[in-house]
């Protein structure tokens, strides 16, 4: 405010500078005109500076506030951190001082006459000092078993929900990598040990069986079998501080070397690794699965036979075991383990019709279902059931005179009526065996530029003279989009790959037509081989046996 007085007073002894000055100039009234604009242009200017300012100001005003309101909780917060420093410095020094006070008062000895009036202040004495025997045992015994008595308290037990990571291509092909190089030393003991049973090496298992047989015969299988893990940690040991042993105690076998994997891909060989590890992780939860569900079925008696033979070798293995004293027990077990091992799978899997006969586990365990078996057993079933019903039944609606070829022709149909009547042909003409149910595909027509009639989805049939597409759209139109092509009229049909990025040969079928500017594609065919070799098939059976017009005809 007193920059704004002192403006104005300067503007006004300058304009009665200028006007004294200027008296007597006839263009005085101009000069002051154009001073007087100057001025009010510039007090406009302050004028703006000024609102600026307040604003500025109030805005200064509000972080001010939000500051001081912050400022105000941190200072809560450090004064309660102190007042509960200081609780906890005056419930230290209470402690001490009780603790000192209970070791400077000293036992007081006892008096040879005591007055009957003294006897109440005897016996007053004779508690305290029990009191403080007591208190002091207490807090000696909690010096020393305290720490371990506090991790006997009972807690409520925290559930803690692990964050999980979101699908992702590279962290998938890095995890499966880590698997197989977590198992690889499991894999590569447990081939050693195959080769070991399958005399590989004939010194070496001729070796290994008679140390064995030797230390069985003896009850020394389980120290053997200890020291040999003791040896393996410790080799294991000087190969981690550097030594160079080749030395084990399996005979190894070498592994097929592989190819390290390429650090730049490209998007085709990057998808084709993706689908490898897919793959992978696919078949080896599949063998999972069918481990843990024959296992189930192998104990809920699913199959009777199997569970019969298991639950009478419980039995003679528990009557045995209390019959027997354990160390025969542990002497039998032993020589059977290594006959087993050595002679009996050697045998069993060098002679394959000899372990089908008489190998009972390996029999048993491949003659347990899994749940998919299970499955197709009951809808086999149930099938067989229906079925006699089912003929009886045809066999009763079949006409004199009609095979049963022709029958089936002229009762295909498909999810929207009889085939011949949805695509407009004769009753002849119906789907080959190859394709009674057709392919599912989706038809892509390059000539069209809607998006509802470039892609259509549906299943692709072929006749012995034409090749049909039902669309599956449920619209009431949609037969206008069926499409039928006469095989005649086909003027190149080849393999075709929609998608160049992705792997492999692609999943469509090219058809060119004289009335198509742009061959018409069937993609995302998962039997394209199949299809492709059936439409290609009838096209050329269709072309050679199709004469050409003659010129007299012409």
């Amino acid at each position: 405010m007193e920059t704004m007085h002192y403006g104005y007073t300067r503007i006004f002894h300058r304009s009665t500078a200028l006007f004294l000055a200027g008296s007597g100039s006839p263009n005085m009234a101009t000069t002051i005109q154009d001073f007087q604009r100057a001025e009010s242009d510039r007090l406009n200017e302050v004028k703006g500076h000024l609102e600026i300012a307040l604003l500025e100001k109030h805005f200064l005003q509000e972080e001010l506030r939000k500051l001081r309101e912050e400022t105000n909780v941190d200072s809560i917060r450090q004064e309660l951190d102190r007042e509960r420093t200081k609780r906890l410095d005056l419930e230290q020094k209470m402690n001490d001082l009780l603790k000192n006070r209970l070791e400077d008062s000293p036992p007081q000895p006892p008096r040879k006459q005591q007055s009957p009036s003294n006897s109440s202040n005897n016996g007053t004495a004779e508690k305290q000092h029990r009191e403080v025997w007591s208190s002091r045992l207490q807090k000696w015994l909690y010096e020393r078993f305290g720490v371990y008595l506090e991790d006997f308290r009972f807690q409520p037990e925290e559930s803690t929900v692990e964050a999980e990571e979101p699908l992702s291509a590279k962290r998938l092909t890095e995890n499966m990598r880590r698997l197989k190089r977590g198992a690889r030393p499991v894999t590569n003991f447990l081939r050693n040990l195959s080769a070991l049973s399958n005399w590989h090496s004939v010194y070496t298992s001729a070796i290994a069986f008679i140390i064995y047989m030797y230390a069985a015969w003896h009850g020394w299988a389980i120290p053997m079998f200890l020291f040999l893990a003791i040896l393996r940690l410790s080799l294991n040991y000087l190969i981690a501080r550097g030594w160079r042993i080749q030395w084990s105690i399996v005979p190894e076998i070498s592994e097929p070397l592989q190819e390290p994997p390429k650090e730049d891909l490209t998007v085709s060989e990057k998808f084709q690794l993706v689908l490898d590890v897919a793959q992978k992780a696919q078949n080896l939860f599949g063998k999972m699965a069918d481990v843990l569900e024959k296992i189930k079925n192998l104990f809920m008696w699913v199959q009777p036979e199997s569970t019969r033979k298991l639950y009478i070798c419980l039995w003679i293995a528990f009557i045995t075991s209390c019959v027997f004293p354990y160390k025969l027990m542990g002497f039998m077990m032993g020589l059977y383990a290594g006959i087993k091992f050595f002679i009996i799978d050697f045998l069993f899997k060098s002679c394959p019709k000899l372990r089908d006969k008489y190998d009972t586990p390996y029999i048993v365990w491949n003659s347990l279902p899994t749940d998919p078996q299970l499955k197709e057993r009951t809808n086999a079933t149930v099938s067989r059931r229906i079925q006699p019903v089912a003929s009886r039944g045809s066999l009763a609606t079949v006409p004199c005179g009609v095979s049963r070829e022709e029958e089936t022709g002229r009762s295909h149909s498909t999810k929207k009526g009889a085939f011949h009547e949805v695509f407009s042909l004769p009753e002849s003409e119906r789907p080959l065996a190859v394709c009674e149910n057709g392919w599912r595909c989706c038809l892509i027509n390059r000539d069209r530029k809607m998006p509802t009639d470039y892609i259509r989805n549906g299943v692709l049939y072929v006749t012995e003279n034409y090749l049909c597409f039902e669309s599956s759209s449920s619209r009431a139109n949609a037969s206008k989009k069926n499409k039928v092509i006469k095989l005649v009229d086909i003027t190149d049909i080849q393999k075709y790959k929609v998608l160049s990025v992705l792997p492999g040969s692609g999943m469509g079928i090219s058809i060119a037509t004289p009335s198509t500017q742009k061959p018409l594609v069937f993609g995302a065919m998962i039997h394209r081989d199949e299809a492709f070799e059936a439409i290609f098939t009838q096209y050329m059976k269709i072309m050679t046996t199709s004469k050409p017009p003659s010129s007299a005809e012409l």
